[in-house]
């Protein structure tokens, strides 16, 4: 990786994986900025002292988010760069079955929590 700024930016615009321009408010970037934030939240509960095995969970979770966010970051061209990034059954089996895991120690649930834990 290079430097973390280009300066290719200035005029309001951004290049995407393929080489595309768009705007800085498009709509793609929003989203893929959503994921990096996710992920940074995801990090942030990591450095918490939780059980490695909840840890290698999200460990997974935070290069799948790094995946969908490449996904979003890409033109047609990019496309065929970033295809083997997409979400397989496979990585939704490895959720489903990492949530059915945490879910049968909880109880069970008659209302939303607040995020925070109330």
């Amino acid at each position: 990786m290079g430097k973390i700024y280009t300066k290719t930016g200035d005029d309001g615009t951004t290049g995407l994986v393929g080489g595309t321009r768009v705007k800085k408010f498009d709509a793609r970037l929003e989203a893929y900025g959503t994921i990096d934030e996710l992920n940074a939240a995801v990090g942030v509960i990591r450095s918490c002292d939780i059980p490695d095995t909840i840890s290698s969970v999200l460990i997974e979770i935070q290069n799948r988010l790094f995946n969908i966010g490449s996904r979003l970051a890409s033109d047609k061209k990019g496309d065929k760069i970033t295809e083997k990034l997409s979400i397989t059954e496979a990585h939704i089996a490895f959720l489903e079955k990492a949530i059915d895991e945490m879910d049968k120690d909880l109880p069970k649930l008659r209302q939303f929590i607040l995020p925070g834990g109330d």
